[in-house]
């Protein structure tokens, strides 16, 4: 079954549950991931679903940042139940650990041998590790690699 088969049926089940928020978070996922595909005439994959999961997830992170420095934890709590709901389609995330041992090989793949390179090694990180790897936590180990 397929990503986007699965977000459908769990659509179904939350209306059947008549689970509001739960379907709201997933009503919206559907709606970016057909949105991506009528704007570039294509059907997504997996991968293409996950990359936009990323992007919600991101959203909602930055979201929730916001709310809790203006003090509006009724929309902190919304945001974040909506995260959680996004975050039971994210395939298993790499350890920290990981990341930096992905990194580090690629890097010696590539040749690079500092700061400016990153743009490069980034390239074929985000190739290898898209959706397996919180891109935040690929930045730093990429920017910790290079520095050496």
């Amino acid at each position: 079954m397929s990503l986007k088969d699965q977000i459908t049926e769990d659509m179904k089940t939350a209306m059947r549950a008549k689970d509001a928020p739960r379907l709201l978070t997933i009503r919206g996922l559907l709606a970016a991931c057909k949105q991506r595909e009528v704007d570039e005439r294509i059907v997504l994959d997996d991968a293409a679903i996950v990359a936009i999961i990323d992007k919600l997830i991101k959203q909602r992170k930055d979201s929730i940042a916001q709310f809790s420095g203006a003090g509006r934890t009724d929309l902190v709590d919304k945001e974040t139940a909506e995260l959680q709901v996004l975050e039971g389609y994210l395939p298993q995330r790499l350890s920290a650990e990981e990341i930096t041992a992905q990194v580090q090989a690629i890097v010696a793949e590539t040749g690079a041998t500092g700061p400016g390179d990153m743009g490069k090694v980034m390239a074929a990180v985000k190739a290898k590790l898209a959706g397996k790897a919180d891109m935040g936590l690929v930045s730093a180990a990429v920017k910790q690699a290079l520095a050496r």
